[in-house]
């Protein structure tokens, strides 16, 4: 294999999920423009049909409506995909929330909502969509399932966000769980952990005290498409195939050089 097919993605099939904006939108532009058949999930039709018409300007895409937080809805999605596509080699469970509030007063509501979509939809879902990704991956080109945690999961925030830092910090040891169940499957599992990256799910906390977070990130800047897009193929390519179980933090060194 030659250097330049060592990223050479073209020519699979992927699925992100929240994949009509922020860092979903990223990664699947991405792949999209590498070349990648890539299926977006989110439950608002509207944004899909947005998100579609904008990818299908850089490639193959293919939007869906979907609320992966119902039970219904994920095996829904799910057994559409499995009758569209018997190989799928990528899956990036990206779709996901936060919720803020006072210790004192943090609602349960606020609690389970976090935990069923953060943690709970991405077991699921790549348990139904593990026949197409067992079909998909060969011992020299494994499949891919690549989960968006964050530093949440690996600092202790300031924020009191507490079952989203709780969230992905289960989220990142499911993962090493399914790297090891899945590997001997041809199955690769792994994380990527943002940081701060300009999103609708960070405006406002980067509006009230992004100085100061770019002061605490070595890179002096947030996350951009380039990076999280690049990460994602990098872990989609053969470049990666022995990588598996592993939390990858894209952060500009925030919660390694703390």
């Amino acid at each position: 294999m030659s250097d330049c097919q060592l990223f050479d993605v073209s020519g699979k099939v992927a699925i992100v999920t929240g994949g009509t904006r922020g860092i979903g939108y990223m990664i699947a532009e991405g792949l999209v423009k590498a070349g990648v058949k890539t299926y977006i999930v989110s439950r608002k039709a509207d944004a899909c049909d947005n998100a579609e018409r904008e990818l299908r300007k850089h490639g193959e895409a293919v939007a869906i409506a979907a609320d992966l937080s119902a039970q219904d809805g994920a095996d829904g999605f799910a057994a559409e995909m499995l009758r569209r596509e018997p190989k799928i080699h990528i899956l990036v469970n990206n779709a996901g929330a936060t919720w803020g509030a006072p210790f004192d007063d943090f609602p349960e509501s606020g609690w389970d909502k976090i935990m069923d979509l953060n943690v709970r939809s991405v077991f699921f879902l790549t348990q139904q969509l593990a026949p197409a990704l067992r079909a998909a991956g060969t011992e020299t080109d494994p499949a891919r399932v690549i989960n968006i945690g964050s530093v949440d999961g690996l600092t202790s925030p300031e924020m009191e966000n507490f079952s989203y830092s709780a969230s992905k910090a289960a989220l990142h040891h499911l993962t090493r769980h399914l790297a090891k169940h899945l590997g001997p499957a041809n199955i690769n599992v792994n994380v990527i952990a943002p940081g701060p990256f300009e999103t609708k799910m960070t405006a406002q906390v980067l509006k009230d005290f992004g100085d100061a977070i770019v002061k605490a990130i070595p890179r002096r800047r947030t996350g951009r498409a380039s990076d999280a897009a690049g990460t994602a193929i990098f872990l989609s390519s053969a470049a990666s195939a022995y990588i598996t179980g592993a939390v990858i933090p894209l952060d500009g060194g925030f919660s390694t050089t703390r």
